[in-house]
């Protein structure tokens, strides 16, 4: 009798606590998606020329290879007033650099931001830039489907010369 009585007392707070965990399991799934469709960029190497004193423009640049068609649209850093995306090119023996709107990252392959080439330019620098310094940076990323996602990542500074910043022993 008594497992009776507490079986009828426990199946009505079962039903809520079995509700409440089919919603939790979708929740964690809905985060999941997101968390992937957000990790669908590989950023790698990616770096921030350090400057010296009073300048107020660096370049920052890495490795980005998309799983789908998508676009670099945008980056942005708390470091700077403001961020483009550029294009260095050499015409007539003359090296030439200019703002473009956006970057085609073609699925499967993997897109340069170099020296000479394609790269990020970080304009009115609110601070130097020294060699190991960790700068945030914020790429916006549009898809085929037009839908944009922001994917925070973390460059380190090196060298004006482009060389990784050494570790003391």
């Amino acid at each position: 009798m008594n497992n009776a009585i507490n079986h009828s007392i426990l199946r009505p707070m079962l039903h809520p606590m079995r509700r409440a965990s089919r919603l939790l399991g979708a929740v964690l799934l809905c985060a999941s998606a997101m968390a992937q469709a957000q990790t669908d960029i590989s950023v790698g190497d990616a770096w921030v020329r350090a400057t010296v004193p009073q300048q107020k423009v660096t370049g920052a640049f890495m490795q980005l290879t998309a799983a789908q068609d998508a676009r670099l649209i945008e980056v942005r850093s708390s470091i700077a007033g403001s961020a483009e995306l550029h294009q260095m090119s050499m015409t007539d023996n003359v090296m030439k650099m200019r703002h473009i709107e956006g970057l085609d990252l073609p699925a499967g392959k993997a897109v340069g931001l170099t020296p000479g080439g394609y790269h990020v330019m970080l304009f009115d620098l609110k601070a130097p830039v020294m060699a190991g310094d960790k700068i945030a940076l914020t790429l916006i990323v549009e898809g085929r489907d037009k839908e944009r996602k922001a994917i925070e990542i973390t460059a380190v500074a090196r060298a004006i010369n482009g060389a990784p910043a050494h570790k003391m022993p």
